[in-house]
Formats: C-alpha cells, sequence, structure tokens
C-alpha cells in the first residue's frame, strides 16, 4: 500500500495517484501562458484508440478579457468557485473517425480517450504545483455554441486549473477517499463446456 496526501491506496501504487486531487480553493493568481500550453502538451500525449486522438482543447488564461465569457458556462454552484481559477480549459471530443478516403464512422471511444486526456491535464497540473478540478456542471448546448463546436464533436468537461490556496480550514475542502477496489474490480472466470 501507499500513503500519501491523507490518503491510503489498498496496493502499492506511485504516489501522484493520491497527491492528485481536485480543489475548489484557488488563489486567483494569473498563470503563465507557456505554463498552461505545457499542461495542455501532455494531454497531446495521451493514449487513444488508434491514434485518433479526438479531443480538442480551447482554453481561457484569466488574464484574457474572455475568461468572464468561460465562466458564463458553468452552472452557478462552479462558477462562484471557479472564478477564482488561473485558466477554465473546456475538453472538446471528436464523436466521428475520420478515415484517409474522406469517409466517417462513429468513434465509440472519442469520450473514454478525451477522459485520458482529462487525466494527462490533472497529473502535468499537479507538476507543475498546480491543482486541476474537471465539472460536469457546465450548460452544454450553451458552451458548444460559444465556443463554436462543430455538431460532429461534443464538449465533454471543463476543467479550472490554478494554485491551491492555503490556510483553507480543516475540514472545509480536502482529498476525498475512493470506494474499496472490492467494489470496482471483479475477476471475471469463463466457464469452457
Amino acid at each position: 500500500m501507499t500513503a500519501s496526501n491523507g490518503r491510503i491506496s489498498e496496493f502499492p501504487i506511485d504516489s501522484i495517484f493520491l497527491d492528485r486531487w481536485s480543489p475548489r480553493s484557488f488563489t486567483g493568481e494569473d498563470m503563465d501562458h507557456d505554463t498552461l500550453l505545457t499542461i495542455i502538451e501532455a494531454a497531446r500525449w495521451a493514449p487513444s484508440a488508434s491514434n485518433r486522438q479526438p479531443w480538442r482543447i480551447i482554453y481561457f488564461l484569466r488574464q484574457d478579457h474572455e475568461f468572464e465569457t468561460a465562466l458564463e458556462l458553468l452552472d452557478d454552484g462552479n462558477k462562484a468557485w471557479a472564478r477564482n481559477a488561473s485558466a477554465l480549459i473546456f475538453v472538446i471530443s471528436d464523436t466521428l473517425s475520420r478515415r484517409p478516403d474522406g469517409s466517417t464512422r462513429p468513434l465509440r471511444s472519442h469520450s473514454f480517450d478525451a477522459g485520458a486526456a482529462w487525466m494527462a491535464i490533472a497529473l502535468q497540473s499537479l507538476k507543475c504545483g498546480l491543482a486541476a478540478h474537471a465539472m460536469g456542471g457546465v450548460n452544454f448546448v450553451r458552451a458548444a455554441e460559444v465556443l463554436r463546436v462543430p455538431q460532429d464533436h461534443q464538449v465533454e468537461v471543463a476543467v479550472a486549473i490554478g494554485k491551491i490556496r492555503e490556510g483553507i480550514p480543516s475540514g472545509d475542502e480536502t482529498p476525498s477517499g475512493r470506494r474499496p477496489l472490492s467494489e470496482i474490480a471483479f475477476r471475471h472466470v469463463l466457464m469452457v463446456d
């Protein structure tokens, strides 16, 4: 087992998985553009089915005039705390597999692959001394309109990134636990006749 960040795994894993969590208390500092591009670069290297790389990232830095526009795409609960983030990212996925001959077919793994890109964002944020918090509380229809997302693409999630505010009152916001491994992993044995 591994212990880090007030969390304990059931089996030995790298501590980066325990150190990553989704805080809501950010300092509100501006972020350097290159730092954000470093975080997004990690997403570029995420694995994907047939190397389709269906994720697209639309980003806003808090010092950008358009940051307020991005905030308005979030549900009210998320908007209240995300306004102190240093950056907001929207992860979009291409829902189609595009063939060299120009034909298309549905890409079943587009959301799964975009999720891998999100995890890369989360882990690289941590490596940069920052935290990332993904949000499903998004006005997805409005986001697709405002961000001019093509019809064959899907807004998956919004992500707030920033520096964690120190001195959060104890218990106010802490890394959460997880379900026991026995509740999520099941060994299956095939019976052969």
